[in-house]
């Protein structure tokens, strides 16, 4: 039996109990425990606390700040088996994947930590006896409101980075996967960070985003989920004043040129579709390959397709664990069928595995037409959409065409053709033969309905800043 944490909110530095709702495995449904549930009054403690501790973290010198932080990724570094653990057990991802975003996570409040000590100002050449200054101070509190799927990497960065520019915050994480967060604040906590710099609460998404939002404490907001939820926590934020930092959602569109090993190219592509089972923002999920190395590339990512395991996240052989929820289940089942009944060829999977736990495995369709939801709506999931393309232009022009932008990749050894994807492709991240869009050091986020505002890089820090003008006279 592994452990599972006793679930608290985290409130003014200290742990609070509340009453709930079952957090559930998705590998077999069993209940792992309860996760609490903020109350208003909890919420109005969170508040008064973050303001609190945003006066006293914000006139802490930046070394002071990056040194605490630089021991809340120590702590995670020493506990990462027994976080991946936990990680799976509510998540399902497979425990090596969750080990290396729990090491991710620490490398990202490092690099965070660090890059606040370089939040530089600068002073304007004038007149003599006149001089113009700017400065970057921390903006204040920040609300924010991080995902499932990613449970310990989105909201750690989300903390780091607002720590590291001097605000404090209150962390609404995901209710299906709370011990991930808990076990994040924890460390925060056990490094030394003041009371009220941060807080964790859970409870009615809805219910909490529209009591935090608008409250005149909170200065910043900062969600990663869907578009939809996006665009009303932005529309909000906006009826308020309120600047808004917004990670959404994808449909990352894969073009794979005639001049690559389309073998190599396909067997690379159903790993990198595999990861997390599909369900991440930047997964890579439309394929559209030229007619040159259309077959071979579909028949090499179909065969890798086929070989990976499926099954408990625990188990080290497993390549892909269970989806999220039953929900995340139904959803890739109706996209299937739909895409099936449009014309699409059925590669690899298309079934749900066993009734007990949300299994399903990397599904590899071919011939997608554009009219099929999948083409349309994010799956996420672990579903391929594979479509041929008679050449890099018809494939930049599928790509653009819908209202996503987060990331895009492209396979070519062209470096016409690559400078073609650099220029035309609309996303906000861009790989180029290979699938990580983004490191801590690098800006990340997306364009058109993918969000507004980039978390990562020397970008991520100044969306927790506001920048002041001093022009003095000294005369």
């Amino acid at each position: 039996m592994h452990h599972y944490p006793d679930l608290k909110l985290f409130i003014g530095g200290a742990w609070k109990t509340a009453d709930g709702e079952p957090v559930l495995n998705p590998a077999d449904d069993s209940v792992l425990g309860t996760v609490p549930h903020a109350t208003r009054a909890d919420l109005d403690g969170a508040l008064a606390a973050a303001q609190n501790g945003f006066k006293a973290w914000s006139r802490l010198a930046p070394a002071q700040r990056a040194e605490t932080l630089g021991k809340a990724a120590q702590i995670l570094r020493s506990r990462a088996d027994d976080l991946a653990v936990v990680m799976t057990l509510e998540q399902g991802k497979p425990v090596a994947q969750a080990r290396q975003e729990v090491m991710r996570t620490a490398d990202m409040i490092e690099w965070e930590a660090q890059e606040g000590r370089r939040l530089y100002g600068r002073v304007i050449p004038s007149e003599p006896g006149m001089r113009h200054t700017v400065l970057r101070q921390p903006i204040g509190v920040v609300a924010a409101f991080s995902p499932w799927n990613f449970p310990t990497a989105s909201p750690g960065r989300k903390v780091a980075a607002a720590l590291s520019a001097g605000c404090s915050i209150i962390l609404k994480a995901s209710e299906e996967t709370p011990a991930s967060a808990f076990e994040l604040v924890r460390a925060f906590e056990e490094a030394g960070v003041p009371a009220g710099v941060v807080n964790l609460v859970f409870g009615n998404p809805a219910e909490i985003s529209e009591y935090l939002i608008p409250h005149p404490t909170i200065r910043v907001i900062t969600l990663t989920g869907s578009v939809a939820v996006g665009k009303r926590l932005t529309a909000l934020a906006g009826e308020y004043m309120k600047p808004a930092i917004m990670e959404l959602g994808g449909h990352a569109p894969v073009i794979v040129c005639d001049d690559v090993d389309a073998v190599a190219s396909g067997t690379l592509a159903a790993l990198g579709k595999s990861r997390n089972a599909g369900q991440v923002c930047t997964s890579p999920t439309r394929f559209y390959v030229e007619d040159a190395v259309y077959e071979p590339f579909i028949a090499a990512m179909a065969e890798k397709a086929m070989s990976l395991k499926v099954g408990n996240g625990l188990d080290p052989d497993t390549d892909i664990g269970p989806l999220a929820n039953a929900r995340r289940v139904a959803a890739i089942e109706e996209l299937v069928a739909d895409a099936r009944q449009k014309g699409a060829r059925l590669l690899a999977g298309g079934e749900r595995l066993g009734t007990k736990g949300n299994f399903y495995p990397l599904t590899v369709l071919a011939d997608v037409p554009d009219d099929a939801r999948a083409m349309r709506e994010e799956p996420f999931g672990p579903l391929a959409l594979v479509s041929r393309v008679r050449s890099i232009d018809e494939a930049i022009e599928k790509a653009n065409s819908l209202p996503f932008g987060l990331a895009g990749y492209g396979f070519t050894n062209s470096a016409r053709k690559a400078n073609q994807l650099y220029e035309e492709l609309e996303v906000g991240n861009l790989a180029i033969n290979h699938f990580v869009p983004s490191i801590p050091e690098t800006p990340f986020g997306g364009v058109k309905d993918s969000g507004i505002g980039r978390e990562g890089g020397e970008e991520g820090l100044h969306g927790y800043t506001v920048v002041k003008n001093i022009s003095h006279l000294m005369s």
